[in-house]
């Protein structure tokens, strides 16, 4: 039988559909006539628009459903060349690093008005068996497992370079978000909130960005019974709104904005609410410094160096020195291992030998970075893993500039094969600079949340900055590689 306290969240919330603009009701006043409103500002104008043109939204979804699918199945379905690398390009010259940068921008925006994958387990939510969420789905870890596992396998498989990898890596998580939106929940995004492989990397990066919708718990208790009667909305992400202060798991779509006077969008100074540390948990340090930092570095890395290639030679050696030979001489299947493009078929001793490296660079790098952190925390106290967990989420910005970087060398890299002369050195060192310069100022201020005294405030904040510059010397020297 289903665990009675695994059953879905209320499939409803009051919403302010049809409500007019937002205002506070001044806490002591109790009467059943509303206040005066307000006029709304141009940000809150502008939640106030996303409420009141979902059926636009949707369509956008809708489109967006279409163009994802066409991305990727013509490159698999043509042959190579226009039409193919014209996909090829949308998909990974414009939609990867663009999408990071709009949730830097405008939060998760994406999520909540043009993710297709969202948009369609959402849909098999509304038609699907709405069975209570299993308790191993909502695992904290699976932000962090699920974005590491995706990146991984995406190296083996060169998901960057073929179109049928691709394919199959972004076709397979579309395919199992319509699953679990057919199976769990009613009318939610259970896939988005509990399993989707980008959705902790988004939750980080919209703590930084400069818009959220913020709630006040004070107006939204003393609104009059009249205002939300017979109001609602559906929070699909499964966001408690009353209690939310937090960008991190907000979709963005609207749908609560107004609501109870109470739900408004708001403008902020970017990165305060990582100032804030609130809520930072030790799977969001991990997902920051190994995942972020440590594998999102090393994906873009590892093939550069003759690490691999030294690896797989020790393994083929002790591997030949106990007659154990079928790892040299069975192919890995394409679906395991795909080599990039030019290289030779890959063995089976190849998985391994990537599988290594990438684990080795990913934990050096990581220990490089979360070290400094640790001292840092030390010198600030005695040991506590909330201390640290709220100066690892000053990484965020230099985690950030360091994807949106790896995304964009793929960019240049189309570009170029395209015949243009393109140059982005200057620009990947100036974003890796402001990236840098960001997290500096955001570890800075945290740590004088935490300073019992001024010298030992500044050790601990020297300590701290000894954590970026081995992450930006890697992007760096990638950088200055091409």
């Amino acid at each position: 039988m289903q665990d009675p306290s695994a059953a879905p969240p209320d499939l409803r919330q009051e919403s302010a559909l049809t409500a007019g603009p937002v205002r506070r009701l001044p806490q002591r006043r109790l009467s059943m006539e509303p206040a005066p409103a307000r006029p709304a500002g141009a940000v809150q104008g502008l939640g106030l628009w996303l409420r009141d043109r979902q059926a636009l939204l949707s369509w956008l979804q809708g489109g967006m459903v279409v163009l994802y699918a066409l991305v990727l199945l013509l490159p698999v379905l043509l042959p190579e060349g226009g039409v193919a690398r014209i996909a090829q390009f949308l998909i990974w010259g414009l939609w990867a690093p663009g999408v990071l940068l709009s949730v830097l921008l405008f939060g998760r925006l994406w999520c909540g008005a043009l993710c297709p994958e969202g948009a369609l387990t959402a849909l098999a939510s509304r038609h699907g068996r709405g069975r209570a969420i299993p308790r191993w789905m909502r695992w904290p870890g699976w932000p962090f497992a699920s974005f590491a596992v995706v990146t991984v396998y995406g190296q083996m498989i060169s998901v960057w370079h073929f179109p049928l990898p691709a394919l199959l890596l972004l076709g397979g998580s579309t395919s199992a978000a319509v699953l679990v939106g057919l199976l769990y929940g009613r009318e939610k995004r259970v896939w988005c909130r509990y399993l989707c492989p980008v959705n902790g990397l988004f939750g980080l990066l919209a703590r930084l960005a400069p818009l959220r919708f913020a709630v006040d718990a004070a107006a939204w208790d003393s609104c009059p019974p009249e205002r939300a009667r017979g109001q609602r909305f559906i929070c699909e992400p499964m966001v408690p709104v009353r209690t939310m202060d937090s960008a991190s798991p907000c979709h963005m779509c609207g749908r609560c904005a107004g609501f109870r006077d109470a739900v408004r969008l708001e403008a902020r100074l970017p990165g305060v609410e990582v100032v804030r540390g609130g809520g930072a948990t030790g799977w969001d340090s991990l997902l920051v410094i190994v995942g972020m930092i440590g594998l999102g570095t090393v994906a873009f890395y590892w093939n550069l160096g003759p690490w691999h290639s030294a690896l797989r030679q020790t393994l083929a050696q002790g591997l030949t020195g106990i007659g154990w030979l079928w790892p040299l001489e069975t192919a890995a299947p394409w679906w395991l291992l795909t080599g990039p493009p030019g290289s030779e078929p890959g063995r089976v001793v190849d998985v391994a030998a990537l599988l290594g490296v990438l684990a080795g660079m990913t934990a050096g790098l990581s220990l490089m970075v979360a070290l400094p952190l640790a001292l840092a925390t030390r010198l600030l106290g005695p040991w506590e893993g909330r201390r640290f967990h709220h100066l690892a989420q000053g990484l965020i910005p230099l985690a950030a500039a360091g994807l949106i970087l790896g995304a964009g060398r793929f960019t240049v890299k189309l570009l170029r094969d395209a015949g243009w002369d393109t140059t982005a050195a200057p620009l990947g060192l100036a974003l890796l600079a402001l990236g840098a310069g960001w997290s500096a100022v955001l570890i800075t201020l945290s740590v004088r949340r935490h300073a019992t005294g001024t010298a030992r405030g500044w050790l601990a904040t020297g300590a701290a900055l000894l954590a970026l510059p081995p992450p930006l010397a890697t992007w760096a020297l990638l950088v200055r590689i091409g």
